[in-house]
């Protein structure tokens, strides 16, 4: 055993110098042009990939977590965070362990890779079959299409809090367009300036949030009763499911990483220092406005206007352009392929094939226009699969046999003494999700769902906007 696991370092060691030695050829060909684009634009390190990580991890779910807290209560609220917080980390780490597994003996049979992005669904056909191909691929794209949709639909919502003199479909409309412009960047490769920035903006936004809800102080006869309903209840932890649950992208920024095998407690750290962004946010928030948030999803529509507000409405609209980015690009790879485009050098041509991706993101956001109630539909049916499920089930059957374990490219983590206890980690969290987050959670939420679209329709103009009185003839018209 001892002697293929030395070859197996070897062969990965190898695949890092090659990588490395690729990067350094790009970056010899324009000399301090290519250097300056090497540092903004060509990111594969370990705090590339951290920054990535929390940067995509935490977006417009920010100011929904209020909202959650309300239907939660506060208590429920910090311990569902902190529970799928590590939840969430740790299926991140089993898919970290997988793609080095299926790496690892792709390159025993002499695959390159240089041209070609892994996927998810790549890693469960290599290691398990088409049918787990099959199921991977239609759980991961249906989530990143309505990731992105859910990223659409908050540019809107947020808009809305500047400029009310469109409503949010038209506000749709126009971010639709802003966001088609991200057919440009190439792969995750491309993306270290941005995950920089949209990390320092989801920073500010979390702590105004935090000190202006303080500052503000507690409503008038604020009343805090969460948890009211058992709906409302699965409906909040199913959403701080999803929040945790954005790791659907974890393969393709392992494989835009120079050595991907250090990933694999990239997510853990990346969501410790989440919790400090999510955990005082929403806390301060649900202390301040309480009950009054079950009817405001967005927690910017409760604070005051002031400059403050606005600079985070802008910031968290430039981030999620950033998260739309995050999400869409997966599923660039996957059209790439399927039409043959994935293996094109130009930029031009690879975005013009991408743009049919875009059209249905668009609609869909047209379509169901309900910020809030659309995360946790999406988080019980979709993420509870693709990010907790899947990786756990898939793991377990990888490693079932006796050689498999014991011929393992990675080794256990040093606090899971046996294989045992892995298998009992990974069962409880299939049997947990299938039954509090898909079970109880997708009643709940597609309850909610079906309520918000008796309520405001299909095709909504503005959901949840204030009523907006003419001057001309002073009648308020409902959006």
């Amino acid at each position: 055993m001892l002697p293929q696991k030395q070859g197996e370092e070897i062969m990965m060691s190898s695949l890092n110098e090659t990588v490395e030695r690729e990067e350094r050829e790009d970056e010899k060909v324009g000399g301090s042009h290519s250097s300056l684009r090497s540092i903004l634009w060509h990111g594969g390190s370990v705090y590339d990939a951290w920054f990535s990580c929390a940067s995509n991890q935490v977006a417009q779910v920010l100011l929904t977590l209020p909202y959650s807290f309300a239907q939660l209560g506060m208590l429920s609220g910090v311990i569902f965070q902190v529970f799928y917080g590590i939840m969430g980390s740790w299926t991140a780490y089993l898919i970290s362990i997988l793609y080095i597994e299926y790496r690892s003996r792709k390159e025993k049979e002499n695959v390159n890779f240089k041209n070609h992005v892994i996927q998810w669904f790549e890693v469960l056909e290599g290691l398990l079959g088409p049918y787990w191909k099959a199921i991977g691929l239609a759980f991961n794209c249906t989530f990143l299409l309505f990731g992105s949709v859910i990223q659409l639909i908050a540019c809107a919502s947020n808009i809305y809090y500047i400029n009310d003199h469109l409503d949010k479909r038209t506000w749709t409309y126009i971010f639709g367009a802003c966001c088609a412009t991200t057919v440009f960047i190439p792969s995750f490769h491309n993306y270290r300036i941005w995950s920089f920035l949209g990390l320092g903006m989801t920073t500010y936004t979390a702590w105004y949030l935090t000190i202006a809800a303080i500052l503000h102080g507690q409503v008038e006869n604020v009343t805090h009763t969460g948890p009211k309903k058992l709906v409302l209840y699965f409906t909040g932890a199913t959403n701080v499911l999803y929040t945790f649950g954005g790791h659907a992208v974890t393969v393709e920024i392992m494989h835009a990483m120079w050595k991907p095998q250090k990933f694999k407690y990239i997510y853990l750290y990346a969501t410790l220092f989440v919790f400090t962004l999510t955990l005082p946010s929403a806390i301060a928030v649900y202390w301040a406005f309480g009950d009054q948030l079950l009817d405001h999803s967005n927690a910017f529509s409760l604070l005051p206007r002031s400059g403050w507000r606005d600079t985070g409405v802008i910031l968290m609209l430039i981030h999620q352009f950033i998260t739309f980015g995050f999400a869409c690009t997966p599923l660039y790879f996957v059209w790439e392929k399927v039409i043959g485009m994935h293996d094109t050098k130009s930029i031009c041509l690879r975005a013009l094939a991408r743009l049919p991706v875009v059209i249905p993101i668009w609609f869909l956001a047209i379509i169901f226009p309900f910020f809030g109630p659309i995360n946790s539909a999406v988080g019980a049916l979709l993420v509870t699969f693709t990010v907790y499920i899947i990786p756990a089930s898939a793991h377990m059957l990888t490693y079932r046999s006796a050689s498999a374990r014991q011929n393992a490219a990675e080794k256990l983590p040093f606090f899971i003494p046996s294989w045992t206890l892995m298998y009992v980690i990974n069962a409880f969290v299939v049997v947990w999700v299938l039954v509090v987050g898909f079970g109880f959670g997708g009643w709940a939420s597609m309850a909610n769902f079906i309520k918000q679209v008796d309520t405001f329709g299909l095709f909504a103009k503005c959901y949840q906007c204030p009523p907006h009185k003419t001057p001309a003839s002073n009648q308020t018209l409902h959006h």
